[in-house]
């Protein structure tokens, strides 16, 4: 996809962070938007900045954990705009739970959400995007599903199954010839709500506390994400790292391979406190 003028675009999780950079960067390039979000206010505050700019917009309230949801979502942006020629599986929450701890409410929330909603989105509107005869589909991932961390099993499971269903679904629209392409997209920290909206990060104090400092480390602002995001569309980039921090994180395990884990692991025993404080701190997403 070499522009996105009056292309109709699709983003998940458009609300806030890296899904309204999205929105706004492909507003100002003239795409039509289907902007979806759980987040109803958040989602209309999106919604106002982009009519600003002067494109259509339309807004969908969705859980993309709910699959009949998804679905009925998918019939009814193409009701509304007639085709589809680019989404953005964007949605997301994190968590910070040993295994040992983690309870299975909190894995299946974040499994649901993390990857079942990227696969509910994916299947969606893969039909649409094939009849587009010019799709291209991104798939956000982390830096979390290029290396595992402990206290992270839950988001790393997530992240890690989305690469590989990415991997492999462009693989299959390479094989069967469908002109649509599809990017895996790995950001590092970028400056969002992810933290204040996860869940087990209690000792890093209150949720705007704890966001606070997540933002003060983070590397990256969504609207930079955006950019590269929609640059490695424009180049058919099957892999897009975002952050100084996501090339660290791909470079480890190509490195030293699966010793990374056992290099890793002492930082986790410096101390359970300072060692969890290091992995949640590193809790990267949309």
């Amino acid at each position: 996809m070499k522009n996105f003028e009056n292309k109709v675009a699709v983003v998940s999780g458009a609300g806030s962070g890296i899904g309204r950079a999205l929105a706004l960067n492909l507003a100002n390039r003239g795409a039509q938007l289907a902007l979806s979000d759980i987040d109803g206010e958040g989602l209309g505050e999106t919604v106002v900045l982009c009519e600003k700019i002067g494109a259509r917009t339309v807004p969908y309230e969705l859980d993309v954990s709910d699959r009949a949801a998804v679905y009925s979502h998918a019939d009814a942006v193409i009701g509304e705009f007639g085709r589809v020629n680019f989404v953005a599986n964007n949605a997301g929450v994190a968590l910070g739970a040993d295994v040992v701890d983690m309870t299975w409410e909190d894995f299946e929330w974040v499994m649901n959400i993390d990857f079942w909603g990227v696969a509910n989105g994916t299947k969606a509107f893969l039909p649409a995007l094939i009849d587009s005869g010019e799709g291209h589909l991104v798939n956000v991932s982390s830096v979390f599903g290029l290396m595992g961390i402990p206290g992270q099993s839950a988001y790393n499971s997530a992240k890690f199954a989305v690469r590989g269903f990415t991997e492999a679904l462009r693989q299959e629209m390479k094989v069967a010839r469908h002109p649509v392409g599809v990017t895996c997209v790995h950001p590092g920290g970028i400056k969002t709500n992810i933290v204040a909206n996860a869940r087990g990060m209690d000792d890093l104090g209150a949720p705007d506390e704890a966001s606070r400092r997540f933002q003060q480390i983070a590397l990256t602002t969504p609207t930079r994400a955006a950019k590269v995001i929609l640059a490695g569309v424009e180049r058919n980039r099957p892999r897009v790292l975002i952050g100084p921090d996501a090339r660290v994180f791909d470079l480890i395990p190509r490195v030293v391979g699966p010793r990374y884990q056992d290099l890793l692991a002492p930082l986790n025993r410096l101390g359970s406190a300072a060692g969890r404080k290091l992995a949640k701190n590193s809790s990267i997403g949309p």
